[in-house]
């Protein structure tokens, strides 16, 4: 049986770049793979295909809370290998990674909503500076900085755009969720260390998953998804992932720190006053009044 690993971030965090590292240990000819064609695909958590599929019910018809209280069941017939094409084939890789937005989460009846060790074996958690977070969501979702801002401070955030119901309660509170639950284990990644040193992160987190990889095929996958690389398919042939609305880019900088010269001081100090203490937990240094001092 093949094992599912969550691929766990709040939105915008590399999360798909992480799955495009993992396509790309099998990728052939010495080529990248196709960013919209990739071998592996586990999909999203909250898609509500597999949903519809294993509950034979419209999801449309359902209550958010209903929908809740039956995913942990469908979770559980997907780590059995329910509807896994990749499970029959003799050289399918033994991990599942499934990419989640959602935070670790109660359904109303009081069991995890991703259904705990029954739903996958553990979680590898990608958390990325919020302060980088906010200029990208503003761009993947077509938003003003000042109004990501505000839906990343909501303890209350909920997305549902064409999927199932994710609660997002807040940057931290997301953050928190995963790192706190004692259901499974978790690997914790920062975006900016992906950044700088790709392959010996992705090889820590390939270990964590029990994804054995050889050095070389770690190598290759690094190099097919150089920056440059991703945002060139992009450009050339677009990203099922790109949001809808005109103007939208995928893959925008992919930079760490480029908030310095994106935010204003007093978008630097909403995002710390509310975000401090994970902040600080997670490594990332705050401005402070430095950050006000720029726009002063």
């Amino acid at each position: 049986m093949r094992r599912t690993i969550w691929l766990a971030s709040y939105p915008k965090s590399g999360n798909t770049w992480f799955r495009m590292l993992v396509a790309n240990l099998s990728a052939k000819d010495g080529k990248p793979v196709d960013i919209n064609d990739l071998p592996e695909r586990g999909g999203i958590a909250s898609a509500r295909g597999p949903f519809d599929y294993f509950s034979l019910i419209d999801s449309g018809l359902l209550t958010h809370d209903e929908i809740d209280c039956l995913r942990p069941r469908i979770y559980e017939e997907l780590a059995s290998g329910a509807q896994d094409d990749e499970y029959e084939k003799e050289d399918a890789p033994p991990v599942r990674f499934v990419k989640v937005h959602d935070a670790y989460t109660l359904t109303p009846k009081g069991e995890p909503l991703l259904a705990g060790a029954r739903g996958a074996e553990g979680g590898i958690v990608i958390v990325r500076d919020p302060r980088d977070v906010a200029p990208s969501f503003a761009n993947h979702y077509r938003c003003s900085i000042d109004e990501a801002i505000t839906f990343m401070n909501d303890r209350h955030g909920l997305y549902d755009a064409r999927q199932l119901r994710q609660k997002l309660p807040g940057w931290s509170g997301h953050v928190e969720s995963w790192l706190d639950q004692t259901d499974i284990p978790v690997h914790l990644i920062r975006y900016e260390d992906m950044l700088a040193d790709t392959l010996a992160t992705f090889r820590r987190a390939l270990e964590f998953a029990g994804r054995p990889a050889r050095d070389e095929a770690i190598r290759l996958a690094v190099a097919f998804t150089d920056f440059a690389e991703l945002r060139r398919q992009e450009q050339e042939k677009g990203f099922r992932e790109t949001s809808r609305r005109p103007g939208g880019q995928f893959f925008r900088r992919g930079m760490a720190g480029a908030w310095r010269d994106e935010l204003s001081g007093e978008q630097v100090a909403r995002i710390e006053a509310a975000h401090a203490e994970m902040m600080r937990r997670l490594g990332y240094e705050l401005a402070g009044a430095m950050a006000l001092a720029r726009t002063a």
